[in-house]
């Protein structure tokens, strides 16, 4: 798998659901793939089950999106992630505070800093790419 926006996500945004990356809270889920395995027809967090849910960051400050449809952010920190399975992915999310309706953005496998990462009790600080973390 590569890196991807799901196809859901650019669906609804390009069918006028109201998507602003800017004012909604969008964080980041860290993802253990022994227990998720990515699929275009995903749509909600409710969608990533539970088990591999190892994470959930604060809500991402300091976004951007530039002239050519860069989306960024400043790097998240998850402060005291507990011991637990290997993280080999992450997808980025819009909390709604539902896993139901909490629309799945963007899936990240490769080019995390340090991946697999295995929580260990201290923070986990994701380091976004210098472009932003994708482009629509």
């Amino acid at each position: 798998m590569a890196n991807k926006v799901y196809p859901k996500f650019k669906k609804a945004a390009l069918s006028g659901v109201a998507i602003d990356l800017l004012t909604n809270v969008i964080k980041v889920v860290l993802i253990d793939l022994a227990d998720y395995v990515y699929n275009d027809a995903h749509e909600f967090l409710a969608d990533i089950p539970a088990p591999a849910r190892v994470a959930i960051s604060p809500a991402l400050i300091s976004k951007t999106i530039s002239d050519l449809a860069d989306f960024d952010s400043a790097d998240p920190t998850l402060p005291a992630v507990p011991a637990s399975d290997d993280v080999e992915a992450l997808a980025m999310f819009i909390d709604t505070g539902d896993v139901g309706t909490s629309r799945l953005i963007y899936f990240q496998d490769t080019g995390i800093t340090g991946a697999p990462l295995l929580p260990d009790g201290n923070d986990i600080k994701i380091t976004v790419n210098a472009a932003g973390w994708f482009r629509l």
